[in-house]
């Protein structure tokens, strides 16, 4: 089936999309030197500094979680492609400050080549900047290498605690501690029904059968191993919510918040039932699950399917996903 989307020149689709995104939320967010998205109000220089970077195409993420309480800057690549080194290193030269700079780098071989050569040449300068790397996806087994895992929507909520506490005033150092333990306690697990379309060349980015659906796919179609004739809502949520709670280690007693992350084409409807059931196993198991989400935070064009984020929450971070925020998708 042939591409259907509304479009232009594809050459210029990332250009297009930034520039009507800043038209949609002026006052929140603006674009500067062509593919960095800052606030429209910088946060104050005394505290530190939040930054991520990232391909286009995957709307809201990243740059729709730009504002106050959250991000400082998003670096956009184009569709699916990891931005430079030279403009990654650009944005960290902007955000230059005594109180320094967090990198939240999703682990993706393009978006880490460029973070490994923009703070290298970073640190170089002076330039005081410290990274998380996201690796939360646990399709490759709970106890694969973090460094063999990939980086999905988890990073949204990361962006919200650290966000938060850089908000706060805190130091670089306590940031990323607070951050890191978060990290270390989240776990990510998608499934897919349908691949997608690049859209700048209309090519499609996995195939599946009508019939089957895939867990453990990634976020631009790759193979996770877990394909499986099409499950119920239920059946597919028990599959996704035992190997999460192993891996976070989330037991009676704990709090931990739940979300489902729609990527691109699976309804509200659909995210809403599979929460309830996934809610309702974590309660069964005694845990206290925190109010959660549903919705699309990270996206894959028009792929079916969506990612259930799970994470072990500790007392700071707690108080960190209720402060303030507001950004163009998150508010709080």
């Amino acid at each position: 089936m042939p591409m259907k989307k509304f479009l232009n020149d594809p050459a210029n689709l990332t250009a297009e999309l930034l520039e009507g995104f800043a038209m949609c939320y002026k006052g929140k967010v603006k674009i500067v030197s062509d593919k960095i998205v800052v606030r429209a109000v910088p946060k104050d220089d005394s505290k530190v500094a939040i930054v991520t970077l990232g391909g286009a195409g995957h709307e809201p993420a990243l740059s729709g979680f730009v504002g106050e309480g959250m991000l400082d800057a998003s670096v956009v690549g184009d569709i699916f492609a990891a931005p430079g080194a030279p403009k990654l290193l650009e944005a960290l030269r902007m955000f230059k400050r005594d109180a320094g700079i967090i990198l939240v780098t999703l682990n993706h071989a393009g978006d880490r080549m460029s973070a490994t050569k923009a703070l290298r040449d970073a640190q170089k300068e002076g330039i005081r900047v410290q990274e998380i790397v996201t690796h939360e996806d646990i399709s490759a087994g709970v106890d694969t290498d973090p460094e063999d895992k990939r980086g999905l929507a988890g990073c949204i909520p990361l962006y919200k605690v650290i966000g938060a506490a850089a908000e706060q005033g805190l130091g670089l150092d306590e940031i990323v501690d607070i951050g890191e333990r978060f990290n270390r306690q989240m776990a990510t697990l998608a499934v897919a029904m349908t691949g997608c379309t690049h859209p700048q060349n209309g090519g499609p980015i996995a195939v599946l059968p009508d019939d089957e659906m895939e867990i453990g796919m990634g976020q631009h179609g790759e193979a996770g191993g877990g394909r499986s004739k099409i499950l119920t809502a239920d059946e597919t949520a028990t599959r996704m919510i035992e190997p999460l709670v192993q891996a976070t280690g989330v037991k009676a007693g704990d709090t931990a918040m739940l979300i489902i992350n729609g990527v691109g084409a699976t309804t509200l409807m659909e995210m809403f039932v599979v929460y309830r059931k996934a809610a309702q196993m974590l309660a069964d198991k005694g845990v206290n699950v925190t109010p959660g989400a549903c919705g699309e935070y990270l996206t894959v064009q028009e792929m079916a399917g969506f990612q259930m984020i799970l994470c072990k929450l500790d007392a700071d971070h707690i108080e960190l996903l209720k402060a303030k925020a507001r950004t163009p998708y998150w508010t709080a």
